[in-house]
């Protein structure tokens, strides 16, 4: 990305996305949580990774279901997906993003030490109608619900089976965006980030 003076690199985490659900009060945490490993795991792999210095900053984002205090997750194959849409059917859940920013070569106050990381998590509201089995199979047989926290996208044909929603709509893409925005503002204007 230029204009901004920014190089922008895309770097997948390889962390191991296997937290203990059980250990967290609410499915924002967990999501945080998992973001804030995804980033530092990141982090720890720039100097390595070609460019010759530590990020600047370093973004993660995870994003989960919750349905009946359940946290669903990517199905893990086409019976999983159904079993999914078919409780969501009809019915209000809620979706978490955690985000994480990560500035490695700023040390945290608080520590003493780095990286910096600051973490949030955005919850969004959404109301599913009732689907019909051969919806569900045939949103399945796409293919569009593997990947997909829920096993759903509201960006492409899973946004069909939204009534409506209460809150940020791209948080539930997986990304909140006006947060994101609002926190890279503080850290700004607060000295941390320099741009």
């Amino acid at each position: 990305m230029r204009g901004l003076g920014l190089k922008v690199e895309v770097l997948p985490s390889t962390f191991d996305e296997n937290l203990d659900k059980s250990t967290f009060s609410n499915p924002g945490d967990y999501a945080k949580e998992t973001a804030t490993h995804k980033a530092i795991e990141v982090a720890s792999r720039t100097f390595e990774a070609g460019f010759g210095k530590r990020a600047d900053l370093i973004i993660a984002a995870d994003t989960v279901v919750e349905l009946d205090t359940q946290i669903l997750e990517k199905p893990c194959d086409k019976d999983d997906a159904y079993r999914m849409l078919s409780s969501l059917s009809g019915r209000k859940h809620k979706v978490y993003t955690g985000v994480a920013l990560v500035l490695p070569a700023s040390p945290d106050p608080a520590l003493g030490k780095g990286p910096l990381v600051r973490s949030f998590s955005e919850e969004t509201e959404v109301e599913f109608a009732e689907l019909e089995e051969e919806a569900i199979l045939a949103y399945i047989a796409s293919g569009e619900p593997m990947d997909k926290a829920g096993a759903y996208g509201i960006q492409g044909i899973g946004g069909s089976f939204v009534k409506c929603i209460h809150g940020c709509y791209f948080n539930i893409m997986g990304f909140p965006v006006h947060r994101f925005a609002v926190e890279v503002d503080r850290l700004i204007k607060s000295g941390t980030l320099g741009l």
